[in-house]
C-alpha cells in the first residue's frame, strides 16, 4: 500500500468524532482546525500540499497546493505522526452536526469525488485533489460549483456531512434525481450531471430549486439529510434582527409574560 494503515473508532452520534490510532512512525492528514485532541508523542507538522507519498521535491508538492487553492481551501494541510513508542491516538471533530463517513479507498476503485469541504482527514499518502465535472451544466448549476474534491489512494478517508447519511449502491442504469445541496459524494464510475426541473410553475413556486443532481449507476453515492447551507439560512431567518431588537418570546404565548416579569 502507498498510504499508511490506520485504525480508528468512531465516537458520538450527532456531533461525532473519529479517534485514529497510530503506530510508531504512522501519520493521518488532516485540514488545519480540525483535530480536538492528541496523546502525548505524536509531533504535529503543518505542510504544502496534500501528504500524498508520491509526490516527490518543490514542484510537487506546489502543484499538490495549487490544486487545494482552487477548491477553496488552504495552502497548507496538517500532519500528525507518532514519534513515540507504542500505539498513540489523535481525534478529529466534525465541524457542525452530522455524521463521519469512513470510506476505504480501495474498496471504492481508488478515488471517491466528494462536495469541497467535506473532506476531515485520511491516512497519509491519500492524495487530497480536484475534479472537473466535464460538463459545463453541471458546473455552473451543481450547487457546489464547477470544481469538486477528489479523494485518490488505497488507505482510508473520513468526510463529514449534516444530518443523517444515506449511502446508495446504484445498479447499472439506475438513476436517482438529488437535490444538488443533498449530494456529498460518489465514487468515480457514477455518472453525474445536473437536470432541470421540467416545468417553470414547478420551479420557481415549488421551493425545491431550479435544477436536481442526477446520478446513474453503477456506483455507490453517498446523501446528506441537511446540508450547512439550509441549516445556515435557518439559523439566520430565526436571529435577532441587526438593528438589535428584543427577540425574547418571539413566537411564544409567554413573551409578553416574560418582558413584564423583566420589568419592561
Amino acid at each position: 500500500m502507498n498510504a499508511h494503515e490506520i485504525d480508528y473508532i468512531l465516537h458520538g452520534d450527532d456531533m461525532q468524532c473519529v479517534e485514529i490510532e497510530l503506530d510508531p512512525n504512522e501519520s493521518v492528514v488532516a485540514e488545519a482546525g480540525g483535530m480536538m485532541m492528541m496523546e502525548d508523542g505524536i509531533d504535529m507538522e503543518t505542510i504544502f500540499g496534500d501528504g500524498d507519498n508520491s509526490q516527490k521535491g518543490f514542484l510537487g508538492k506546489l502543484v499538490g497546493a495549487g490544486k487545494r487553492v482552487l477548491t477553496g481551501e488552504s495552502l497548507f494541510m496538517t500532519v500528525f505522526t507518532n514519534k513515540g513508542v507504542g500505539k498513540k491516538r489523535v481525534s478529529f471533530a466534525a465541524p457542525y452536526p452530522g455524521k463521519i463517513i469512513p470510506v476505504d479507498l480501495s474498496e471504492m476503485g481508488g478515488k471517491v469525488i466528494c462536495q469541497k469541504d467535506s473532506f476531515l482527514c485520511a491516512a497519509k499518502g491519500v492524495s487530497i485533489g480536484i475534479d472537473f465535472q466535464k460538463k459545463l451544466g453541471t458546473g455552473f448549476f451543481g450547487g457546489e460549483g464547477f470544481i469538486m474534491q477528489s479523494l485518490e489512494g488505497d488507505g482510508l478517508a473520513f468526510m463529514h456531512a449534516g444530518g443523517t447519511i444515506i449511502r446508495r449502491d446504484l445498479q447499472p442504469g439506475e438513476k436517482l434525481r438529488i437535490d444538488t445541496g443533498c449530494l456529498v459524494a460518489l465514487t468515480k464510475e457514477v455518472d453525474y450531471n445536473i437536470e432541470f426541473v421540467g416545468k417553470v410553475k414547478t420551479a420557481f413556486l415549488g421551493g425545491e430549486g431550479l435544477f436536481f443532481a442526477t446520478v446513474q449507476g453503477p456506483g455507490t453515492v453517498w446523501i446528506q439529510t441537511l446540508p450547512f447551507s439550509r441549516l445556515a439560512d435557518r439559523v439566520i431567518a430565526s436571529a435577532p434582527s441587526a438593528g438589535g431588537g428584543d427577540s425574547r418570546g418571539e413566537g411564544s404565548i409567554l413573551g409578553g409574560l416574560g418582558r413584564l416579569l423583566d420589568g419592561d
